[in-house]
């Protein structure tokens, strides 16, 4: 009830540094045990109903958070606590990188939508891998990790395949999954990689090192024309592909409303993110599941606020969902809120 006023006075810093703040002040909760208690207590879904069981990992329920969020693994506790069943860190890369120039992250609150164009900013992959080893060998948690995987800025295409396989080395341990991610439209030349060939390069190289069978999937864009969806589910009966993420953010601004696409224009280049992006990422979740017969699990992501939307998602395909901007406009109530109306759908 308090997070609509909480949310305003967050809406007047800059998006970046209400993140921060939001996320300093969860931690300075979590670190007092009774409210860290009364806080899991009120956020935390607990019926234990909707434990979902992929690739030989059970997670606690379906509703998780995507990359780009908890780009360094800082807030795992946390997000925990506020009821998350899995939460996707990164996009990791193997150098540390800054990013791109701020702004870079923009709210359009009347459509209830994101810009971002941040760059696969992180902190590189040797103090990320650190900070998941001390986690893991002090947490006692179910907390589902995955680790969503990029390449540097300055790798050629021709050799992002290192990068990856760089990434799944010093995360292998310390991680349940992998997602690789070749459609963010904020590094130059990127989804060049969603092409069928890059694929296939960078997908056979990863399962030539993964000799403990960690799960692989793939997360792509919005954007790709049917016939660029129909070369990925073809790729998928040839290499191994675990499951894919459907969706990443879009470029096409015609989903904004009114004024908003001039606004769009004023803000730049960017991946568009939140309920504009519904309707669209549902089209190809649909047709992703439909072409590969349910054979292979998919992790539905895009405009996702509410419980129905989060029953549609999965009617239409999903074995799990993500949110992100939901996140941000719904608040801490969200993944507990999902849960209860999945549970009544079941």
């Amino acid at each position: 009830m308090l997070y609509p006023f909480i949310r305003q006075s967050l809406f007047f810093l800059p998006p970046e540094t209400a993140h921060k703040v939001s996320m300093q002040g969860l931690h300075m909760a979590a670190g007092v045990p009774f409210l860290k208690k009364k806080l899991a207590s009120q956020f935390q879904y607990s019926k234990g109903d909707l434990n979902t069981s992929l690739w030989g990992l059970t997670f606690p329920n379906p509703v998780g958070l995507g990359a780009g969020f908890d780009k360094n693994a800082e807030h795992l506790d946390e997000l925990e606590m506020l009821g998350f069943g899995f939460v996707e860190i990164g996009t990791v890369t193997p150098k540390p990188q800054a990013g791109n120039l701020k702004p870079r992250l923009f709210r359009i609150p009347d459509q209830k939508a994101l810009i971002n164009r941040m760059g696969f900013n992180n902190e590189g992959l040797e103090i990320i891998a650190n900070r998941l080893k001390d986690r893991k060998a002090k947490a006692n948690s179910n907390l589902i990790v995955g680790g969503n995987i990029g390449k540097n800025k300055v790798t050629d295409n021709h050799d992002a395949w290192i990068d990856y396989c760089t990434n799944f080395k010093g995360l292998e341990s310390v991680v349940d999954y992998f997602v690789v991610n070749v459609s963010s439209p904020n590094t130059p030349g990127l989804r060049a990689l969603q092409e069928k060939e890059s694929l296939r390069k960078i997908f056979s190289e990863l399962q030539n090192l993964n000799k403990n069978n960690k799960p692989i999937l793939l997360k792509m864009a919005p954007d790709l024309e049917w016939s660029a969806l129909d070369d990925i589910i073809e790729l998928c009966s040839e290499i191994k592909i675990d499951g894919l993420v459907a969706t990443n953010t879009t470029l096409d601004r015609s989903l904004l409303l009114g004024l908003n696409v001039e606004r769009a224009k004023k803000i730049g280049p960017g991946g568009l993110s939140g309920k504009p992006l519904y309707t669209k990422s549902n089209e190809v979740l649909s047709y992703l599941h439909k072409g590969l017969q349910g054979h292979i699990p998919i992790i539905a992501s895009g405009g996702i606020f509410n419980g129905e939307e989060a029953h549609e998602k999965m009617k239409s395909g999903a074995s799990l969902i993500q949110i992100w901007t939901g996140f941000i406009y719904e608040g801490p109530s969200i993944v507990k809120n999902i849960c209860t109306y999945l549970s009544t759908q079941k």
